[in-house]
């Protein structure tokens, strides 16, 4: 099989969407999915773009996705690169097309100047768990992901208005 990453264009955005819901479906978060393909076409491919996409493709059949974008570590003093999802449909696992798309960020960081590449994964993903261990990834046992979002961001948004 021939692995293929590429960056994704404004024509994937269809087969984006697609792998987001997709991924959605494998982590039985279906139901928190609210995009519209609008907002992700400006906000990948519009004039000031929030995030990237590298397609991973399996002989020419794109099979997965890699979607990121920059953050800065104060105390490094340099960017780094947060993976916000990572999916291969699961026909395509075992091919090494998650790897591949894992090296290629670690590469596009080390071509950036980043100082890190980072992600979250689920606490119950035992299988991705010990994919990311076995490339040499840590956990930050440390930190907890905290979020704000819906009513509460509105709420605290107006308190700093």
């Amino acid at each position: 099989m021939t692995i293929t990453i590429r960056p994704a264009t404004r024509s994937d955005l269809p087969l984006i969407a697609q792998l987001i819901r997709a991924l959605a479906d494998y982590e039985k978060l279906a139901h928190e999915v609210r995009f519209a393909e609008a907002d992700l076409a400006r906000h990948l491919f519009g004039p000031h773009p929030k995030a990237e996409v590298a397609i991973g493709e399996l002989d020419g059949q794109a099979q997965g996705f890699a979607l990121f974008f920059h953050n800065f570590s104060t105390f490094e003093g340099l960017p780094g690169i947060y993976l916000e999802d990572l999916f291969v449909r699961p026909e395509a696992r075992g091919a090494g097309l998650g790897k591949a798309l894992l090296t290629h960020l670690a590469a596009l960081a080390v071509r950036r100047g980043c100082a890190r590449l980072e992600w979250s994964v689920l606490d119950w993903n035992e299988p991705a768990i010990g994919f990311y261990r076995k490339l040499g990834a840590r956990f930050m046992d440390e930190w907890t992901v905290m979020r704000v979002d819906g009513e509460a961001l509105t709420r605290m948004g107006k308190i700093g208005a």
